[in-house]
């Protein structure tokens, strides 16, 4: 069957479904966690939308307790899963288009998670509905799996492995095509301590995987020379800021670029820009310091820059800068490092580059998630490929690994697989936004033809 032609059929339906999905604030709240809803309202409202989607087009599912949910087609012993997420990050700043809606411009989808992951997780449920609809018969069980914490830790993962069942191999639709064989580890770095600062306050950044866009501190001295000071700097760096006074004090704002922090060269970190300008205009060490370590995303101030045989560049963002008025601060950095790194000797370069400096803060490692690696030669990834080329026409372009954590991490024998494509050209003179960044958008032709690509993989799959 051409799942192409068939993927057609499905356009304005697939459009209409993902309206509703798009529209829904599924950002994590804790604030709202309850029972069946472990991650606040949001996510809880996104994954009863598709489990009434789910049971309208006639599959069985599977609630597992707000965490997660379960979508299943099939017969047989043995399972192949699709893992997609339902929950998104904050909003942001800068859209052109409405953020909470779906809209269609040029041939192109915009909304926060059209691209990560809302897009991609319905691409996933109508590839399962085309097999089902045209009554494809299965050799295996498909189960579409839907988390609700991806963006946040992937707590949902942990606790469906502890309660649902688990596929023997399958794909994540949360990334790039071809298929993805690697992910680099995610390792948190907390520095805490009390800093000996003449900044006031500074509290930037919402999440550690996005490099922080827009950014301000407040400093109790301030005059003419400083102002000019502060307009040479941005100037000289080709940045967009501005002073406002608040009583005696002042607020300094800088605007970056958001990106993900998986890639942290495509960004602008606003934060840290501050920190340099204090650093040097009010000759405070603590700033200076902090911004001499942080400055490079590949670390080498730090000493722990290297480049992987198979997954290339550690890469490391500045995500959460909280500095109290008493001096209490947590600065929050994101590392991507590839499975040939030692995550010991990268937190020893963190403590040779703190004592050397006599700096205020202290290096604590919060959380480290160790790489993802299939052999890229596997069956799975073989027949993953196989698809792919069949569909894109693209021989060229090999099996990959990348920056970015997905659910795959957390499964055998799993690897993320699209929903982007390699060197997909772009047709409309509307900025684009990727992951994480303000006018998310994907093509509609690239996210029918993932769509046809996943199914024609799970038939592939499941034989």
């Amino acid at each position: 069957m051409n799942w192409m032609k068939e993927a057609e059929k499905y356009k304005e339906q697939m459009i209409r479904d993902l309206e509703g999905l798009i529209a829904i604030p599924s950002l994590r709240n804790d604030a709202q966690a309850k029972e069946g809803a472990p991650f606040g309202e949001g996510p809880r409202q996104a994954l009863d939308y598709m489990l009434t989607l789910a049971e309208k087009n006639g599959f069985d599912s599977e609630d597992v307790d707000g965490y997660a949910g379960v979508i299943r087609y099939g017969e047989g012993d043995e399972s192949v899963g699709v893992l997609g997420h339902l929950d998104i990050v904050p909003l942001g700043e800068g859209w052109t288009k409405e953020a909470l809606a779906l809209t269609q411009e040029n041939g192109y989808l915009f909304g926060r998670g059209v691209l990560d992951d809302k897009g991609p997780a319905m691409a996933g449920f109508y590839a399962l509905k085309m097999l089902k609809d045209n009554h494809v018969k299965l050799n295996k069980r498909v189960l579409l799996i839907l988390g609700c914490d991806e963006e946040s830790g992937m707590e949902c993962m942990d606790y469906y492995k502890e309660h649902g069942e688990v596929p023997q191999c399958g794909f994540v639709p949360d990334a790039d095509f071809p298929a993805t064989y690697g992910e680099k580890g995610g390792l948190h770095v907390l520095l805490q301590g009390k800093a000996r600062t003449k900044i006031v306050k500074m509290e930037a950044g919402t999440r550690p995987n996005i490099v922080i866009g827009k950014a301000e501190l407040e400093m109790a001295e301030w005059n003419e020379e400083l102002q000019k000071q502060f307009d040479f700097y941005l100037q000289t760096n080709q940045l967009e800021g501005s002073v406002s006074e608040q009583g005696d004090h002042v607020i300094l704002h800088i605007d970056g670029v958001f990106s993900h922090a998986a890639e942290p060269y495509n960004g602008v970190n606003a934060a840290l820009h501050l920190l340099n300008f204090v650093g040097t205009a009010y000759d405070d060490a603590f700033a200076r310091h902090t911004y001499e370590m942080l400055r490079d995303w590949q670390g080498k101030p730090l000493g722990i820059d290297q480049y992987g045989a198979y997954m290339g560049f550690l890469t490391m963002n500045t995500g959460i800068i909280s500095l109290k008025e008493d001096g209490t601060c947590t600065i929050t950095i994101d590392i991507r490092y590839p499975n040939d790194a030692d995550v010991d000797q990268i937190m020893q370069g963190f403590t040779n580059a703190c004592q050397a400096r006599n700096y205020d803060l202290t290096p604590v490692m919060e959380s480290d998630s160790r790489p993802l690696f299939v052999d890229p030669n596997s069956a799975l990834v073989n027949s993953l490929m196989e698809v792919y080329r069949t569909y894109s026409g693209d021989e060229f372009s090999p099996a990959k690994t990348i920056g970015g954590g997905t659910y795959a991490r957390k499964f055998e024998n799993f690897v993320a697989f699209g929903p982007e494509f390699p060197n997909s050209e772009k047709t409309t003179d509307a900025f684009v936004g990727g992951p994480h960044q303000r006018d998310e958008g994907i093509k509609l032709e690239d996210l029918l033809k993932a769509t046809a690509i996943y199914a024609a993989a799970l038939e592939a799959l499941t034989k």
